[in-house]
């Protein structure tokens, strides 16, 4: 897993009381905290698991984000993926490069 820092940032967002306290009640239910749940969501969702990947797909049906936009954006994904593999660069090594690119730059 890629080094996310250690600077603590909030995220906050506005939901339906209803929809905390059911939340609360899930988390509680299953021994996880809130701040603990969202993280996961939140660094499955970065690093594209594929659990993730598909619920947001759905999501994204559900909004009626249009084909023309998703199209897009899955073609740029899938030239991200073969530079990847045509470069043969894990996660590791493109952090190596930023972290040089950092050095360098002074960013």
């Amino acid at each position: 897993m890629p080094d996310y820092g250690n600077t603590v940032k909030q995220i906050c967002f506005d939901s339906l009381d209803k929809i905390h306290a059911d939340l609360k009640i899930r988390l509680h239910y299953d021994d996880i905290k809130i701040r603990e749940f969202f993280n996961e969501v939140v660094i499955a969702y970065i690093e594209k698991n594929e659990h993730i990947m598909s619920f947001v797909g759905e999501l994204k049906d559900k909004k009626q984000i249009s084909k023309k936009k998703r199209k897009k954006i899955s073609r740029s994904n899938t030239k991200a993926e073969d530079v990847k593999r045509k470069f043969g660069l894990d996660k590791s090594e493109i952090e190596s490069i930023f972290d040089i690119i950092e050095k360098e730059w002074g960013v």
